[in-house]
C-alpha cells in the first residue's frame, strides 16, 4: 500500500504548529521514539512503516511502505523504519509541589527536547513553558526528547501570571546571580531558565529575587555564556544533590 496524496499533504502540513493544532496530531520518527510513544498513554493515529518494523498494533493503524517512500516523508537524514502520527493529549492539571522547570521564551527545538530529557533523568515531572517557547510537538523537539516526552507533564501558560500565583520559592538562572555551589537550594522550587540570546525577560526578573549562576572557572573568563540546556543540567544536578 502506498501513501495517498491526502496523507502526504497532512504529513507535510504537520511541520507547522497551526496544522498540528488543527488536526490535533504530531509526527514522531524512528524505532526508539515511536516505540516509546506506542508503549505510553499517547494514542497512535497512523503508522507508516517498512516491512521490517515489528509491532503488535492493529493492522488498520499501519500502512506498509517502501524505504523510498519513507525517505520522501521523513525529515531525518537517515530514516529509520517508521514514521508515526500521534494524537496530542490533553494537558494535565498543574502540580503545585516538587521541583518544576519553567522556560521563558526558549526558541531552539533541540534545547527544549534536551531539557525534556533532563527533566526525565532528574525526576522532574512538570515542565512549564511560556507561550512564546517553542512547541513541544515540533518534530525536532519530539526527536530530541527521545521518548521522554511521554513521561513529562508540559504546560504552556502565561509565565508571569503563573509565577505571581505559585506559592513556591523561585530561582532565576542569571549570570549575575549567587554562585550555585554556595547556595542553599530547597527540594521544592521553581527553576526559571531563559531565552538563548537574552536570558530571562525583565518582566520575570522584576518578580523574582532569587538569582543563581554557574561560575566560570576558565583562566581567560571569556566564555560569554552556557547553552541553556547545558546550564539546566548543571543546575538540576545541584538542586538534586541533597535529595
Amino acid at each position: 500500500m502506498s501513501i495517498s496524496k491526502n496523507q502526504l499533504k497532512t504529513i507535510t502540513s504537520l511541520s507547522q504548529k497551526k496544522y498540528r493544532q488543527k488536526y490535533n496530531l504530531f509526527i514522531a520518527e524512528g524505532v526508539k521514539v515511536v516505540k516509546e510513544l506506542l508503549n505510553s498513554s499517547f494514542e497512535v493515529d497512523l503508522l507508516f512503516a517498512t516491512d521490517d518494523f515489528e509491532t503488535t498494533i492493529s493492522s488498520d493503524k499501519i500502512i506498509r511502505i517502501s524505504d523510498v517512500e519513507l525517505q520522501k516523508i521523513s525529515n531525518l537524514k537517515s530514516p529509520n523504519k517508521v514514521l508515526g502520527l500521534f494524537k496530542i493529549p490533553d494537558e494535565k492539571s498543574l502540580q503545585k509541589n516538587g521541583l518544576t522547570i519553567a522556560l521563558d521564551k526558549v526558541n531552539d527545538p533541540g534545547n527544549l527536547g534536551t531539557i525534556i530529557r533532563l527533566c526525565d533523568w532528574f525526576g522532574v515531572t512538570q515542565l512549564i513553558c511560556s507561550k512564546e517557547t517553542v512547541d513541544c510537538y515540533n518534530q525536532k523537539v519530539v526527536q530530541a526528547s527521545m521518548g521522554s516526552l511521554t513521561r513529562i507533564s508540559i504546560k504552556y501558560l502565561d509565565l508571569e501570571n503563573y509565577l505571581k500565583e505559585i506559592n513556591l520559592p523561585s530561582f532565576i538562572a542569571d549570570m549575575d546571580g549567587e554562585n550555585v555551589y554556595k547556595s542553599e537550594l530547597p527540594k521544592e522550587a521553581i527553576l526559571i531558565m531563559g531565552n538563548e540570546a537574552n536570558g530571562v525577560s525583565d518582566a520575570i526578573k522584576k518578580l523574582i529575587n532569587n538569582k543563581i549562576s554557574i561560575p566560570r572557572f576558565g583562566e581567560t573568563q571569556e566564555t560569554e555564556s552556557l547553552n541553556v540546556a547545558t546550564a539546566t543540567a548543571i543546575l538540576l544536578s545541584e538542586f538534586k544533590r541533597n535529595v
